[in-house]
């Protein structure tokens, strides 16, 4: 009976091993999932008033690793998590750069007083000179999954990226608006230039007349509007930001990073071969309200979209918009209209953080089953940005980001790649059958044993058993 006992339990482990979902049959990562939480450096904001720097070689995870997950907030010296509705997160980004080793670079400094041949931009894979962050979610980054699904990662530390002589660092942006009694909340976050009384750039250059709000009125130390007479302390803030990795190595997939922005400005020419030059990417835009005409709050939205021509092929493996107040959602289609992805937003509906009434406190996430959706070199896509026309908005964004893999993931073996073919209802009803199978086998068995007990040791013997 130990032979036959121990034929069932092998049985039964490989068919429990088929009926596992593909990420489990196919693919088991042995790298242990790691976790940091890390803090930007201080910085403090009293009412009305503005943060938006750039602070260099910040916290990141050493070595050689396949980040999972990278997600941030606004907290206090106690670590308590800030509302949007006293300090308004514009947004915040994550970027990679090379700098030649033995050059200093402070949290603080700007890398465009240094010597070029020291410094080298690590940027992304995406098609807008000026978006090349690695991470970078506003308001919405509290209830936006920003999880990269197994096998894949992206890719950080490789050596082999590394310029000889470099060594690799990361810039964090963190634009945060204090807005505890301001005199108009959403203009002060959309940077509405009446309200902070700007009228020239950062860099002391006029703006143009007709440039009404956004990012060139709410730069770093700029204040908004608050009502008269109201107080209240400034406070020590930080975003505090936590990454997920594994170790990188065979078992993992790497995914490039790509970025679209509903500003830009390329357009399709017998000249135009796609690349990066090409592509002028102005981020940002404004909403104009509708006529005082009676139409409808259905009719009220306005729909951007443009087409542009990739110079990238792959598989899609994850993707999400970023939109400001106002926004109803974004969505990445084929040119002959097949929707690839979409992205909608989350309104909070309370005063806690993470639910503020009024802001967009997440963003719906798209995970194409693997190999599902594939993107053809040189194929024309198009993406969509939509927002709601009831009232003015300035300074809205319109961006979308993908994960791309170069490939999927091979089978361990033949075996498992017939399995996966296999509706997963066949697979259960095998399982079943099997199952059932050796329950009678069992009971025959018994039987058999107990009869040739009754007729004698001689009988024994003679099966062996």
């Amino acid at each position: 009976m130990a032979s036959y006992n121990q034929g069932c339990l092998i049985l039964v482990g490989i068919l429990v091993t088929l009926s596992l979902p593909y990420s489990q049959a196919f693919w088991r990562n042995e790298n242990k999932i790691q976790t940091a939480v890390f803090l930007s450096p201080k910085f403090v904001l009293g009412p009305g008033s503005v943060e938006n720097r750039f602070y260099y070689n910040v916290d990141f995870p050493k070595g050689h690793i396949a980040v999972k997950s990278f997600d941030a907030e606004v907290i206090d010296e106690a670590w308590n998590p800030i509302p949007l509705h006293e300090t308004y997160l514009h947004h915040w980004v994550v970027v990679r750069y090379y700098v030649r080793k033995g050059v200093e670079i402070s949290e603080f400094d700007d890398p465009r007083k240094f010597n070029e041949s020291d410094y080298i931009s690590g940027r992304n894979s995406g098609i807008c000179q000026n978006l090349g962050q690695f991470f970078g979610l506003g308001s919405e980054t509290r209830k936006t999954s920003t999880h990269v699904p197994n096998p894949y990662g992206i890719e950080a530390g490789n050596p082999a990226e590394i310029p000889s002589g470099f060594e690799e660092q990361w810039m964090l942006n963190v634009h945060a608006i204090d807005t505890r009694g301001a005199e108009d909340k959403l203009g002060c976050t959309e940077c509405r230039c009446d309200l902070y009384n700007i009228t020239v750039d950062e860099y002391g250059r006029p703006l143009r007349p007709d440039y009404k709000g956004g990012l060139l009125c709410c730069y770093d130390h700029t204040q908004c509007k608050v009502k008269h007479g109201f107080e209240a302390v400034r406070r020590a803030l930080y975003l505090r930001y936590i990454v997920t990795w594994v170790d990188m190595d065979r078992s993992v997939l790497p995914v490039k990073i790509y970025i679209f922005d509903i500003t830009d400005s390329w357009k399709r020419s017998r000249s135009s071969t796609g690349i990066i030059a090409e592509h002028e990417c102005k981020v940002e835009y404004d909403i104009e309200s509708c006529d005082a005409t009676g139409m409808g709050d259905d009719g009220c939205i306005d729909t951007r979209r443009i087409s542009l021509d990739m110079p990238f092929g792959g598989y899609l493996i994850y993707g999400v918009a970023h939109q400001h107040s106002g926004g109803t959602g974004s969505a990445l289609y084929r040119e002959d209209g097949q929707l690839m992805c979409s992205s909608l937003p989350t309104y909070g509906e309370g005063e806690e953080p993470g639910n503020e009434a009024g802001y967009i406190v997440g963003m719906t996430t798209c995970y194409p089953k693997p190999g599902t959706v594939e993107i053809s070199k040189g194929e024309t896509l198009i993406v969509e940005s939509n927002y709601s026309r009831i009232r003015h908005h300035t300074g809205v964004m319109g961006l979308f980001y993908i994960l791309v893999a170069d490939e999927l993931p091979k089978p361990m073996h033949a075996l498992h790649t017939v399995v996966q073919t296999q509706d997963s209802i066949m697979v259960v009803t095998i399982l079943w059958a099997a199952v059932a199978l050796i329950g009678v086998v069992a009971v025959i068995a018994v039987a058999v044993h107990y009869r040739l007990k009754r007729e004698g040791e001689d009988g024994y013997e003679a099966i062996g058993m």
